[in-house]
């Protein structure tokens, strides 16, 4: 049996669940790197990272490094002697601190891969589709979310789920196929599988506002799953023209309704308490959404005190 001294690097509450199955697992962490504090809220005071927050009440040491490549924190990591990195939702590491541990540094990431290598593999399997996603650790090597694999986990998902719930499932699971990597390697028996390059490739490409925006012309299917990717974060969003006014509309839930129809593509119809946009062979039905200056809300209760145009769409 090795003897591990392990150092973790994470940031977001994803990050979190991992950490802490290795904890309560008895592994000895002999320190955590994570994100430097940001000011956040309005107050713009300095907010420490979840992972930070779990370290210190767990009384595990921690490195803030603002540059990776620095002399002053390569030492200080050197210092911590590990012999095995863990990664769980962090930044892209230089050649000299992936290669730094013995035992290599491994990530865990959130697809199936070779699919859905990138920054956002949680939202876009939902948006395309997906009925299955999962869970993958590998070695990491010089490019991104292509290093030899060492275990797979494949998780189900649902046809209502969205990216929040999603979310949560592959942080539980993600958590578990950790500890089992960290025994795997613990007794010497890591046998790793190359990436395969065949068949077509999906990509899980930063979120950004032009991929967010919902095209009204796709299909019914593809504007819902469009919506439960993105939702609670960072939101599907659309323009909303309502009489004189053109606000920025975002989308957290709908429901579908198949049915040929005469309207408009995307015109907005209020029927009874409720709302619902024309698309093509069937209309969609805004169940949560947001708009400016408002927080978010139950369409019914919006209703209350906002009215929908009679001429209103969204583009």
């Amino acid at each position: 049996m090795r003897d591990l001294r392990i150092v973790f690097l994470g940031t977001p509450d994803f990050a979190v669940e991992t950490l802490k199955a290795i904890v309560e697992a008895k592994y000895n962490v002999v320190g955590v790197i994570t994100a430097p504090d940001r000011p956040a809220g309005r107050g713009r005071k300095l907010q420490e990272s979840a992972v930070k927050k779990y370290a210190l009440e767990n009384g595990l040491k921690v490195l803030q490094p603002t540059n990776l490549k620095s002399e002053d924190f390569l030492q200080e990591l050197k210092a911590l002697d590990p012999n095995l990195q863990v990664v769980v939702a962090f930044r892209m590491l230089p050649t000299v601190v992936w290669k730094l541990p013995e035992y290599g540094t491994f990530n865990l990431h959130a697809s199936l891969l070779p699919q859905y290598r990138g920054a956002a593999p949680i939202n876009w399997a939902l948006i395309n589709g997906e009925s299955k996603t999962g869970v993958s650790t590998f070695f990491i090597d010089e490019k991104i979310d292509t290093g030899e694999m060492i275990l797979q986990e494949e998780v189900n998902i649902s046809k209502e789920e969205n990216a929040g719930l999603l979310h949560d499932k592959l942080m539980q699971t993600g958590a578990r196929l950790v500890v089992k990597t960290l025994r795997v390697i613990e007794e010497g028996e890591v046998k790793t599988i190359p990436q395969t390059e065949t068949g077509t490739l999906k990509s899980a490409n930063k979120l950004s506002r032009e991929n967010t925006k919902i095209n009204w012309s796709d299909s019914l299917e593809n504007i819902y799953n469009h919506i439960r990717g993105l939702s609670p974060y960072p939101a599907a969003w659309t323009n909303l023209i309502n009489g004189n006014n053109e606000l920025m509309m975002k989308i957290y839930a709908a429901e579908k309704e198949l049915q040929e129809h005469e309207y408009e593509i995307g015109q907005v119809l209020k029927q009874e308490k409720e709302v619902k946009v024309a698309v093509t062979k069937g209309l969609l039905i805004l169940k949560e959404i947001q708009l400016p200056g408002k927080r978010k809300m139950k369409v019914k209760e919006l209703l209350n005190g906002y009215d929908f145009f009679p001429n209103a769409k969204v583009l």
